[in-house]
């Protein structure tokens, strides 16, 4: 469409009215954004952007404390698994294996399973995306089960490689099959930007897509390559970062209270002055000295501007435009305690908890570890570590698994027992529900009552409480604090185990 006929169509929708946001009214004259596609976009500051985002991880406290935030509520201690096996003795079987499975899955051997979790959180928020290798290893390597995860950072694929491979077409590194699935992916064998590594610059692999987990969290529709979480944020905290640098340098400044002298006879010597390397004149003050001015000579005390008021006010804004366009509260990503009460901390984390609970549905339980848990069976029945009855015709009943996220704390935990008790009691929630939202399997736990009990009655044990426990006594209110709407019930589908 030529550039007259574009303006031809504005001036039309003016004149009949429409959507002021489509006009080319005064206001929006210079509101001209892209029309690409988001992988075109990517492909020109997709690199760039994940590396202002490092930078930003690396020196700037708030960018750090955000991704540990993130990463500590999505993951915590490991999205872990409950088999769904109906005999007890296999299911007890494949989650021994797997326990001791975990400590061994990481090629690395920096962390086990629930690390690698972690650390595939955090590679999300700040690269937008992370792969991970199955290696499979031989049965010699002394491992439970062979296999083992290999993390490889976004920059191993190169977002420039776009060309044709064999019949298919390789976008961004990715190479797909006529009729758009994914094959294989074309990585580097070396970092680009590590000079540590002996290996050929520019030199690439292909690996076959089932033996690779793209992890990546799509806003668009045909998206290929993920986006860094710090995009919508990272012009907003750079620039604070530097107000603040400027903020302190004029403080420091402005506590030297640093001495000018001028005099009428710039030629004439000032006895006690002495001159540095650059020639200039200057003098060290020390306490209680006073020193004899010539006829004519004055002092000046610098005397800086000061920011007064505005500096806190200011910042405060600004973090709360960061808050917003990374997803975390504004305590998480400053520290700062001060503002917040039992009532709107409670508010903003039950939205900051949904929108978690989805991207652990959508990302980490669905994308990597549902991909991992299939893989790995699949390995410990073929290489006999485990023993399933029927295993190819009865594969997705083996299989079949509920993965439970790690429970949600909340600041009076007293009350939410209260609330959770009255739930069971009336048939709102079942105790596998509420075991599952705190991160345990039902029948796990059951037996381990049944065995703690047993063993009581064997020695002469008894540890039941001489009272009971008043939970009425957690109903008065925080001090200070007005009761939030939903302060004695929560939500009772909150954190459910996902499958």
């Amino acid at each position: 469409m030529t550039e007259a006929m574009t303006r031809w169509r504005r001036r039309i929708g003016a004149l009949v009215g429409g959507f002021e946001a489509g006009q080319a009214s005064r206001r929006l004259r210079h509101f001209q954004p892209s029309r690409a596609h988001l992988n075109t976009l990517v492909a020109a500051a997709g690199a760039d952007i994940t590396a202002r985002a490092r930078w930003l991880v690396r020196n700037n406290g708030y960018a750090a404390n955000a991704i540990e935030s993130w990463a500590g509520n999505v993951v915590g201690a490991g999205i872990k698994p409950s088999s769904l096996i109906g005999d007890p003795k296999l299911k007890a079987a494949v989650q021994r294996l797997w326990l001791d499975w975990t400590d061994e899955a990481d090629a690395e051997g920096f962390t086990d399973f629930y690390g690698l979790q972690r650390r595939v959180a955090r590679e999300i928020f700040t690269a937008g995306e992370v792969f991970l290798r199955f290696r499979p290893r031989r049965p010699g390597d002394g491992l439970s089960v062979p296999l083992q995860l290999q993390m490889i950072p976004a920059e191993m694929l190169p977002l420039g490689r776009t060309e044709p491979w064999g019949g298919n077409p390789v976008r961004q590194g990715i190479e797909f099959d006529r009729i758009g699935r994914r094959v294989a992916y074309h990585f580097l064998r070396r970092h680009p930007g590590d000079v540590t590594d002996p290996g050929l610059a520019g030199e690439t692999v292909r690996v076959p897509a089932s033996e690779v987990i793209h992890v990546v969290d799509p806003v668009d529709a045909g998206q290929l390559r993920g986006v860094s979480r710090f995009a919508p944020g990272i012009v907003k905290l750079f620039l604070l970062d530097q107000y603040d640098d400027a903020e302190l340098d004029r403080k420091k400044v402005a506590a030297m209270h640093a001495l000018f002298i001028t005099t009428p006879a710039p030629a004439e010597p000032f006895d006690v002055a002495e001159s540095d390397a650059t020639g200039e004149r200057s003098m060290d003050l020390q306490p209680g000295q006073v020193v004899m001015l010539e006829p004519g000579e004055e002092v000046q005390t610098s005397a800086p501007a000061d920011s007064g008021g505005t500096y806190e006010p200011f910042q405060y804004r600004t973090l709360l435009q960061v808050s917003a366009a990374l997803g975390i509260p504004y305590a998480y990503l400053s520290n700062d305690m001060v503002r917040a009460n039992y009532s709107n901390s409670r508010l903003a984390l039950l939205e900051f908890r949904r929108r978690v609970e989805a991207y652990q549905h959508a990302v980490m339980v669905w994308q990597v570890c549902r991909r991992v848990w299939a893989r790995w069976l699949d390995t410990a029945v073929m290489a006999g570590a485990l023993e399933l009855p029927d295993y190819e015709r009865r594969r997705r009943e083996h299989a079949t698994c509920a993965w439970l996220p790690p429970k949600w704390d909340w600041v009076d935990p007293l009350k939410d027992a209260r609330a959770e008790i009255e739930q069971i009691e009336a048939g709102l929630k079942s105790r596998s529900q509420a075991l599952a939202e705190r991160g345990y399997d039902a029948e796990q736990v059951d037996a381990e009552i049944a065995a703690d009990r047993a063993r009581e009655r064997e020695l002469g044990l008894s540890f039941a409480s001489a009272a009971p426990i008043d939970l009425a006594a957690s109903d008065a209110d925080v001090p200070g604090d007005a009761p939030a709407p939903d302060d004695t019930v929560p939500d009772a589908t909150a954190n459910r185990g996902r499958r």
